[in-house]
């Protein structure tokens, strides 16, 4: 059996806890620098109190510490590792390889350092490059997310003892993680210290050798990664833990998501349960119905998960579409309906897509007011006509929905009254005896003139704002059979449950510690390569190395069925400001490069 691991972001430590509420296994955070997403940062304290928060599931937190760094950030990176061990973080997501050595060198000194996770930002593609940092002391890797399910499956068979992370969910890059320089080029805000401004949502005109264009569109944005009808294809192929990105995202992205995404693992599971378990403990009841759809999103893809697909681009917008919620049915005046079985609230965010002067572009309109079925927009859009497809990218509703308590998650356990000889001993189980705590009060057997098992059942179960609920409840026949007063009872469940509850957080902390310290390599590896960036990174060519590309997208590619493009190559992107990009196409390795073009 295989521990699969759901994965959540955590923008901050009220993102973390929502995480966990609804069904996440494991949480990554980012401290106050350092993290690859530098607007996103967190003060120990609250890592901290998501680590108790999380463990008290048996879920676990990491922390992201993957940009790379200058060498007079190093004493402050080094302290930042001594003390996210100290509040027992499990994992702390890696980049820059200096990273790796800090922790060996704590380990060096006694120090019990949380595991090595490699994130996607060191640029994993393949199976030489898993067991480099397997090598170096990396328990797990994070595959760039561009990696098919075959890929994926070579890489496992190769490397069965490193665990594999994979996205399942969120924006996506257009650039391999790490081998982008783009933002750091144009805007001087480096993607690999956390700073990304997000080039490749740019819009570009695109042109040929000869000066012809052939359109201003946003030519580098894709849609939104959604893997949620793939997540066993990813399991089988040996993935231990599927990813959900968005650390800049709000808490109900994250309920949302997650619950969707639980949900669909734990369908799988229950049908599969001699192959695959959770990683965490506990089960979540949900007062709402999660749907991807309704979240933000540029329209979704599976990206490469089953090889090259030509609908992964999103080029008319990089911007939210949301649900497609029907056809407008009838215009009449300042109002319209919709042929469809949506139903809108004031309030609702729709667009649509629409033809501007030969370029599609996306307009956004406010619902004012519904009356019945039909719609009355704040302001009437000009060019809405019956027929045109509409999408909701803002849900009333559901939003107002996700301002409430929405996931109780609690920890099932059986429990087992028996009579001792000098009083009575209570036994608590979890997860079928995987945790185990015992309770005894001494306390006279005085005979009861009453049945008592309902009472003490009824008393047991008072488990009230604990983690933890009842699942099976049995009294054995002589304990049944003494009075015991309700004071008794509730002390021998509050010491049952405070024992459980340590032995769980404390053997959660433990296990990463002992399968994980063995795997860092005190000495440095020969093969470790260091990356100490200056404070203005140099941008290497190409900027971009794109599994994406221009001329598949637009059918123009003849080794994979297209036509002959009806231009002249080179091709070239320019920016509105009239800096100018090369496209290289590496048709050996399938890849797109986008080159700087100086002068």
């Amino acid at each position: 059996m295989r521990a699969i691991e759901l994965l959540a972001p955590a923008k901050n430590l009220e993102c973390g806890i929502a995480a966990i509420d609804h069904g996440a296994d494991a949480v990554y955070i980012g401290a106050a620098r350092f993290g690859a997403r530098a607007a996103a940062g967190n003060s120990l304290d609250d890592i901290a109190s998501l680590c108790d928060y999380a463990h008290r599931f048996r879920a676990k937190v990491y922390v992201t510490v993957n940009t790379l760094l200058r060498p007079d950030e190093h004493d402050e990176v080094r302290q930042l590792l001594r003390s996210l061990a100290d509040i027992h973080v499990d994992a702390i997501l890696v980049q820059d390889m200096a990273v790796r050595r800090m922790a060996a060198e704590w380990l060096a000194q006694g120090v019990a350092m949380p595991a090595l996770h490699a994130s996607t930002q060191t640029d994993n593609r393949d199976a030489g490059r898993v067991r480099e940092l397997a090598e170096m002391g990396f328990s797990r890797v994070v595959l760039a997310r561009e990696l098919s399910l075959e890929e994926i499956r070579d890489i496992h068979q190769q490397m069965p003892q490193v665990e594999l992370e994979a996205f399942v969910h969120g924006a996506l890059c257009v650039s391999y993680s790490g081998a982008c320089y783009a933002s750091e080029y144009c805007f001087g805000r480096s993607a690999n210290r956390g700073e990304c401004a997000q080039f490749c949502r740019l819009k570009f005109d695109l042109i040929d050798a000869d000066g012809r264009s052939w359109g201003e569109r946003y030519w580098l944005s894709l849609k939104d990664m959604c893997r949620i009808e793939h997540l066993e294809e990813l399991m089988d192929a040996g993935v231990v833990s599927l990813k959900i990105e968005g650390r800049l995202k709000d808490a109900d992205y994250v309920k949302n998501v997650v619950a969707a995404y639980s949900q669909r693992l734990d369908d799988i599971i229950r049908r599969r349960r001699t192959d695959y378990c959770r990683s965490s403990l506990g089960r979540c009841t949900y007062t709402f119905t999660p749907d991807v759809r309704k979240t933000f999103n540029r329209g979704y893809t599976t990206y490469f998960l089953h090889g090259r697909t030509p609908d992964i681009a999103s080029p008319d917008t990089p911007k939210a579409i949301g649900e497609f919620v029907g056809r407008v049915k009838e215009i009449r005046g300042n109002s319209f309906n919709v042929a469809g079985t949506a139903q809108f609230a004031n309030g609702d965010g729709l667009c649509f897509f629409d033809k501007v002067g030969g370029q599609t572009e996306l307009v956004g309109f406010r619902i004012n007011r519904v009356e019945n079925n039909r719609l009355f927009p704040y302001r009437m859009p000009k060019d809405l006509r019956p027929g045109t497809s509409l999408y909701r990218n803002a849900d009333q509703t559901f939003s107002a929905m996700l301002t409430h308590q929405t996931a109780t998650r609690k920890i099932p356990v059986s429990m087992s009254l028996s009579a001792t000889d000098e009083g009575f001993s209570l036994t608590m189980a979890v997860d079928n005896s995987t945790f185990r705590a015992v309770s005894v009060v001494a306390f006279e057997h005085q005979p009861a003139q009453k049945p008592q098992e309902e009472n003490i059942i009824r008393q047991l179960s008072k488990l009230g704002d604990t983690v933890f609920e009842p699942d099976a409840i049995t009294v054995s026949p002589q304990a049944a059979q003494y009075f015991i007063p309700s004071s008794f009872l509730s002390e021998l469940r509050r010491k049952v449950v405070s024992q459980i509850a340590a032995t769980i957080a404390q053997s959660e902390h433990q296990a990463s510690i002992d399968s994980h310290q063995k795997n860092i390599p005190q000495k440095n590896s020969c093969q470790e390569k260091y990356h100490q960036e200056n404070s203005q990174e140099t941008p290497s060519n190409p900027l971009m190395q794109c599994r994406h590309c221009i001329r598949y997208s637009m059918g123009y590619c003849v080794r994979r069925g297209g036509k002959p493009a009806p231009w002249r190559e080179p091709l070239t992107l320019v920016m509105s400001d009239g800096r100018r990009f090369a496209l290289q196409f590496d048709c050996h390795h399938c890849q797109m490069n986008v080159l700087k073009v100086e002068g």
